[in-house]
């Protein structure tokens, strides 16, 4: 089971929130919408996928990890490199 189910309504509703903004944005193009207004439409969108990730990770590292770790051995160690891989393509992006 993943660590999100208990969560995963709220995903759900977050994500297509987002993708009504996304769809907001391409129209905003369509209709030669101000540059500004629509980065600013841009920079909404991109927080409220952040918001998913984060939710995401966190539920990953309280559930998934937070078991492997309990495990101990090659398993832990491989949830560690692969949540600590997550977190850097987060902050770089």
């Amino acid at each position: 089971m993943h660590g999100y189910v208990d969560h995963k309504d709220d995903l759900l509703k977050r994500l297509r929130r987002a993708e009504g903004q996304v769809r907001g944005i391409q129209r905003m193009v369509e209709d030669d919408t101000y540059c500004i207004d629509i980065l600013t439409q841009v920079s909404a969108a991109t927080k409220a996928l952040e918001t998913v990730a984060l939710a995401l990770l966190d539920d990953h590292l309280s559930h998934c990890v937070a078991e492997a770790t309990a495990q101990g051995g090659p398993v832990a160690e491989e949830k560690i490199r692969e949540a600590s891989a997550a977190i850097a393509r987060l902050v770089r992006s």
